[in-house]
């Protein structure tokens, strides 16, 4: 016989101690432990002190948790530990859990946060290492240590939503949808596709018969998506997945785009062609805002010379040549060039009219960007937290484009499924105003292709 809510057995409460990076990764991470025991070692605060005065993410992350244990502070005190949530939960800062062992008493600071949680697994506690640290779970691990990753904000990077499905249907159907413009969802059966997601049709007796078509927002229908030799800015979609992007950039109701792909899968290409189709040619935006993250999030770009824009031409490089392709002569729409200028001069001449702006996600903090184009690219480098950070920032008008490769990721604390680029994916699908698109082929050049294949 099943028990009953009222005589189900409690769940076991166990003892979380947390690594510094899992705070400096989510400042709210406090919250998330529910009926359970954190443990936060004295050298965390220690190390946090460090950060604290850096003008970073990291930074600010630091002072986030210093400022909300200071809250904490005044419910109890930390070394006895303090109720937090309405779960039964609790945090409490450990100086020494007894004797420490000889490696952790006098060692680095993650042997000594390592060895609190030792400590309280020798007492008998069931105690659970957490840490972003890889190295540190494998120390813990090496020491019989119950070791985990920070799972809160994680996805799974291999079941990552993709943004379109293949379908097979009934010749007739296929006809239909290209015939009527629109094709009614109910007529998929069970493949009910999610707003903005890309349905392929192929036919069940001619695989060569096929349909492209998108569920537009949140309606009842699919329609066709035909186009992919419609140049936009002089780009033309070469494949399938291609096609898709352009046609969520270029439509207006989608104001979040993600797109993730290899490298030479052409996303930031296609999106700052957009960008610049939608801003300067149908004058739908006042201005293009191109951002990426100086590794990691806000480092300060003062040790190089020059001024900011001099500075920021290092980062801003990629961008640079894909702006020089596009207003090169084969890139201008419809191979129109009224302007001898050198492509490099007219870059320059909309950086200073305003028109084209280039940013370090440092100074996006605390904005509010109205009627614009904003371009984050590299954005599997920010964490969950930073994603949110900057999507909050949209104003009224605008379209924000996040595009990255989750397989390269230069923070040491974010992975594939923890990065905010995949969050973003996985959490804002099936919003009537977002779609996604992942790139599945290079086409930079054969070369780039075999590297992305093989290398």
């Amino acid at each position: 016989m099943a028990l009953s809510k009222k005589n189900a057995p409690k769940p076991e409460r166990r003892c979380f101690v947390l690594d510094t990076n899992v705070l400096l990764y989510n400042p709210h991470a406090v919250h998330v432990f529910d009926e359970h025991e954190l443990v936060i070692p004295f050298t965390v605060l220690g190390e946090l002190d460090k950060f604290k005065k850096e003008n970073t993410e990291v930074g600010r992350n630091a002072r986030t948790i210093i400022r909300e244990l200071d809250k904490l502070r005044l419910e109890g005190t930390l070394s006895k530990g303090v109720p937090v949530g309405d779960r039964g939960g609790s945090v409490r800062v450990a100086f020494d859990e007894g004797v420490m062992p000889a490696w952790g008493s006098s060692g680095s600071p993650d042997d000594r946060i390592i060895s609190v949680a030792y400590a309280l697994h020798q007492q008998g506690k069931p105690v659970t290492m957490i840490s972003k640290d890889i190295n540190v779970r494998l120390k813990s691990d090496a020491l019989g240590l119950r070791t985990e990753d920070f799972e809160n904000q994680k996805v799974d990077a291999d079941q990552l939503y993709t943004g379109f499905a293949e379908v097979l249907v009934p010749d007739a159907l296929i006809n239909r949808l290209h015939k009527e413009k629109q094709l009614p969802i109910a007529e998929l059966k069970n493949n009910k596709p999610l707003p903005n997601q890309f349905v392929m049709l192929v036919s069940d007796t001619a695989p060569n018969h096929k349909g492209m078509a998108r569920r537009v927002g949140d309606n009842d229908f699919i329609m066709p998506v035909s186009g992919s030799r419609k140049a936009v800015y002089g780009i033309v979609g070469r494949n399938a997945q291609q096609t898709m992007a352009l046609d969520l950039l270029m439509d207006d109701d989608v104001k979040l785009v993600t797109l993730i792909g290899s490298a030479g899968s052409g996303k930031t290409l296609m999106a700052v062609a957009a960008a610049m189709a939608k801003t300067f040619v149908e004058t739908r935006y006042d201005k293009v805002l191109v951002a990426r993250p100086i590794m990691p999030m806000g480092r300060d770009i003062g040790y190089l010379p020059g001024d900011k824009d001099e500075k920021l031409s290092v980062w801003m490089q990629p961008i640079f040549d894909n702006l020089t392709c596009l207003m090169s002569n084969r890139g201008e729409p419809g191979g129109q060039q009224a302007d001898s200028k050198p492509t490099e001069s007219r870059i320059k001449q909309l950086m200073a009219g305003g028109q084209l702006v280039m940013e370090p996600l440092t100074y996006i903090r605390g904005r509010s960007i109205p009627h614009q184009f904003l371009i984050i690219d590299e954005a599997q480098n920010l964490s969950p937290h930073e994603v949110k950070t900057i999507i909050s920032r949209v104003g009224e008008g605008t379209k924000i484009v996040l595009t990255g490769d989750i397989d390269q990721i230069d923070n040491p604390y974010l992975d594939a499924s923890s990065n905010g680029l995949s969050y973003c994916i996985d959490r804002m699908k099936g919003q009537p105003h977002v779609g996604h698109v992942t790139l599945i082929k290079s086409e930079r050049s054969e070369l780039a292709s075999l590297a992305a294949a093989l290398l």
